[in-house]
């Protein structure tokens, strides 16, 4: 991607910015219609685990140290079992109202869309700042 002009990269780095924004828009709408549509508020319960997620992260990882890489540091390794157990939190608190007759299946299932499209934005974000030119991590 070297070789081509730089308003084009530019441009092409805005498409994928912009990309990320429709994902996470998409998301968010998923997860106020699985409230508003069946008149339940409960679902809103597992945005708690999407603000809970990057706090170990932030305050424990360290700038130097990868959370994908072995280490035998203590702080990382408590780092990366807070952030497994909010992972599981994001599926486990529809399932269980789920379980419980508090939320129907319509809810439920816009509650698990809504967490693998965040999953899935995730995933592209990673994706592009592995790459060189647009790396913001």
């Amino acid at each position: 991607m070297s070789d081509l002009p730089g308003y084009m990269r530019t441009c092409l780095n805005t498409g994928k910015l912009l990309s990320l924004a429709i994902l996470v828009s998409g998301g968010i709408v998923l997860q106020i219609l699985a409230c508003a549509l069946y008149n339940n508020w409960w679902p809103m319960l597992s945005v708690l685990t999407y603000v809970l997620l990057p706090m170990p992260l932030l305050f424990f990882a360290g700038s130097n140290d990868s959370i994908f890489d072995e280490s035998d540091n203590s702080w990382v390794n408590f780092t990366k079992f807070l952030t497994g157990a909010s992972t599981v939190g994001g599926i486990a608190i529809p399932s269980i109202l789920k379980h419980a007759g508090v939320i129907g299946w319509g809810a439920f299932a816009m509650e698990l869309s809504s967490y693998f499209v965040f999953g899935l934005t995730l995933i592209c974000y990673l994706w592009m700042s592995d790459e060189d030119d647009y790396s913001i991590l």
